[in-house]
Order: structure tokens, then sequence, then C-alpha cells
């Protein structure tokens, strides 16, 4: 956690920065990056306009330049990488991972991209090739080609010298796959059962032991498809605990393997897009200090008019019963409150079985179970709200009032906990993202029927 004085100190370092930009006096710039810490480097970075980023950038070592630049978010790098366009930006494209280069290309001009292309060696452009023939948003595009395979028929002390002799420039050598001479997947080996399998393998007084092989050792693999969804490919990654997952084609050759980090990333970046636009917004790839105020409006206002063209179902709703209201002004005292309770409560259940659905707790036949179990949430949340209303508005409003509002509360209540639960369900059927398909609709249909139940009660209630 970032302590007061370290906030403190970050400020002043910050101020001392922009006062050496405006001078343009470069070499106390460079005095003063070269000693910062990478992750200070970065904070310091995304505060940046783009020109003031390119020219403190420029100044860094190659070393610490490479490892600032992994820690930038995607949209960040590819602001760079466009703003450069040096033989500078070339070696650090090429110093990325392939699985990173392949990410970028969704982000910069085709004209950038292909110029940083053309600047890769052979090698690299064949390792970052594969991942291009996916779509954007398959795990495909996020795999790492750089892996270790090994042969069921070799030996532990064969599989081990192959690791020596491969394994250098590999994301990982701690979990090994085996395939067949077709590339065909047949199981994955730790390279600790290798080393520990070692001595067992050795003959030893003349016993005569057969050493042992990699088909002994190695495990069942569970593998995803390079088709697949990236979130969904990334979830039952996490959920193997392995290290590794092997990714194949639809063939079973295997052709990357998804590390446990990669797999967490997509994850994280997954829940933020979720969590925004459960908010009403897209996503920024940007730090907030750094995206223009045209790229926020845009990210805002498409909801912002969703949500405005839904409130005129309300409106319509209102016109239906404006004789009731006329009649009955008190009615309409209460209606910030119902459509508030029915709005949170339909959001509240969305948001829980979108998280469910994310994490694999449910599927979609189970869809009516989620539905009955949230009648169930939803009538009982009603009962305790609406005993709570009835009494509040009787004592205010007499008995008629608080009939009114408890049977109201209790009504949409459950109506909004159940149509907030399958949201996401129906969402995840027709292939829309739970989270985005979920947010208009719940607010648009809690609010119009929670008016018209309402208004129905009351009708009844009062004999209007």
């Amino acid at each position: 956690m970032t302590t007061p004085r370290a906030r403190l100190e970050f400020d002043v370092l910050s101020d001392h920065l922009a006062l050496m930009l405006a001078q343009e006096d470069l070499a106390a710039i460079e005095a003063t990056v070269h000693d910062m810490s990478p992750a200070d480097l970065v904070r310091v970075l995304e505060r940046e306009d783009p020109d003031d980023r390119a020219i403190i950038y420029r100044l860094l070592p190659r070393e610490l330049a490479l490892e600032v630049f992994e820690r930038f978010s995607r949209g960040m790098r590819a602001d760079l990488l466009t703003g450069l366009r040096d033989e500078h930006v070339v070696g650090v494209f090429e110093h990325l991972d392939p699985d990173d280069r392949a990410a970028l290309v969704d982000e910069l001009p085709a004209s950038v991209s292909a110029k940083l292309f053309s600047g890769l060696s052979d090698k690299e452009r064949k390792l970052t090739a594969p991942m291009l023939g996916y779509p954007p948003g398959t795990i495909g595009r996020h795999m790492s080609t750089e892996y270790v395979r090994v042969r069921p028929d070799m030996t532990a002390a064969e599989a081990i010298a192959h690791v020596r002799a491969a394994g250098a420039e590999a994301e990982t050598v701690y979990l090994l796959m085996v395939t067949d001479d077709h590339r065909r997947l047949e199981g994955v080996v730790g390279l600790r059962d290798l080393i520990f399998a070692l001595d067992d393998g050795e003959p030893d007084d003349g016993a005569g032991r057969e050493p042992v092989t990699v088909r002994d050792l190695m495990k069942k693999p569970e593998s995803v498809t390079a088709s697949d969804d990236a979130e969904d490919a990334a979830r039952r990654a996490v959920r193997t605990t392995h290290l590794v997952t092997p990714v194949v084609d639809e063939e079973d050759r295997l052709i990357g393997i998804l590390t446990i980090d990669d797999a967490n990333r997509i994850i994280d970046r997954a829940d933020e897009e979720d969590a925004a636009r459960a908010g009403a917004s897209e996503p920024l790839d940007r730090p907030y200090l750094i995206t223009s105020v045209g790229t926020l409006v845009r990210s805002r206002v498409v909801w912002l008019l969703v949500l405005a063209l839904s409130a005129i179902l309300t409106v319509q709703v209102l016109e239906m019963f404006e004789d009731a209201l006329a009649t009955v002004v008190t009615l309409s005292l209460f209606i910030p409150l119902l459509t508030g309770t029915a709005g949170n409560t339909g959001s509240q259940a969305a948001t829980t079985v979108t998280r469910a659905l994310a994490v694999g707790e449910v599927r979609l036949r189970d869809t009516w179970k989620v539905a009955w179990r949230e009648v169930r949430v939803g009538l009982t949340m009603g009962v305790l709200l609406g005993l709570i209303g009835a009494v509040v508005a009787g004592l205010v409003y007499g008995m008629d009032f608080g009939l009114i509002i408890g049977l109201t509360l209790v009504s949409i209540c459950t109506i909004a906990a159940t149509v907030g639960g399958i949201m996401p369900m129906i969402a995840r059927a027709i292939k829309a993202d739970p989270a985005v398909f979920s947010t208009p609709f719940i607010s648009t249909f809690c609010d119009a029927s929670g008016l018209i139940v309402y208004f129905l009660i009351a009708k009844a209630v009062l004999g209007l």
C-alpha cells in the first residue's frame, strides 16, 4: 500500500520532472529517470502527455526501457510505438513476447504494424504469425508459441537433456508438452517428475531395471482449443491449477501454451470491462489522466442515450395512469422509492449471476434453477422491505397507502430479482456479454413493470 510519505515524494518527483521538461533540460531528466524504479517510471509516464512521454522514454537505458514498456497497458504501448516510429521502437517491439506483439496489432494503425513487423527477425516473425491467424477475442491470440515438447518414448534423462538444449528461450519449462510425431497432444509431464525419476531409472547393482520414460510419468492433459473464447479458456485454465495449459487446434495438434500469468491477466481485463459496463460506461485502454476528453465522452454517451431512450417507456406508463395520479397526488411521492428499489434488486441479482456464469458456477442448463432461486430470494426480500414500508407509509399516510406500498414492494422485488437473475443467462444463450446486455434492460424493465404493478395495486385498493 502506498503511504502518504511515498505519495508526497512521488508528487514532488513528478513536479520536478515537469519543471525539467519545461526547461528542456534533457541531461537532468536522464539523470533523474536513470535511478527510478520501473514501477515509479510507469506511474510518471502515465501522467504525461504523449510528446513528453516520448521524450522521457527515449532517455531511458535500453534494459530499463524494455522493462517499463512491458508494464504499460496495451493502449499506452500502442500510443508510444505510434509516436516514436524509429529503430529504437523496432528493438522494443522485437523484445516483446510473441503474444504481446499479437495483442498490439489490434491497437496499432495498419501502416505502423506493417513497419514494425518488417523490422522483426525471421525467427520472431515466425513465432508471432500463428497467433495472428486467430481472431481477436480468441485464446489463440493470447497463447505463447515458445514452449518445449518431448516425445513419450524419451527416457527421463533424454527429456532433461532436451530441455537443456531447447528450453533457454521457452516461456516456461516447469510443465512440458508430450506429443507424437504429428504434434498431437498426448499428455503433459512436470520437470520435477523427470528430475526425481532419474535415480529410479538408473541401473543399480546389476538389477537391470528399465529406464523411466516420459510415457510412465505423463498425465492426461487439460487443454483448450485456440478458437475458444479467451475469457472462457482462461477461466478453465485457472481452474486446472497448472502453471501451463496446452493450446491445440481443431485436430488436437499442439500449437501453443497458455501460462497461468497470461490467463490471470485475461481474466483481470475481462473483470475490469464488466465492471465498467455495469456502471454504464465502456472500459478504457489507457490511464484516466491521459485519456482524451473525446474518448471519455464516447465511452459514456452511448449508454446514456440507451438509458435515456429506455426512460421513454417509463414516461408512457406514467401517462397511462395519469388519471389516478391526478386523483390521488400522494401516489407520486412513492415513485422514486419503488423504481429505485426495483432497479437495485434487479442489478444485485444480475451482478451475482453474471459472476457465477463467469467463474463457471452456473451454466445455461441451470436457468430454471437460477430463476426459482431468485424468485425465493426476491420474495423474501420483498416481504422484509414490504413490512417496513407498510408500517412507515401506514403511519404517515394511512392504512390504505401502507397496504399499497407493502404489496408493491413484495411484488416488484420478486419480479426484479427473477428478471435480474435470468437476463445474464439469456445474454449468454444469444452469445452477448451479460454485463452489457443486462444493465439497460433491467433498468428499463424494472422501472416500467414496477410502476404498472404499483398503479394496478393502488387502483384496486383505492377503488380508482
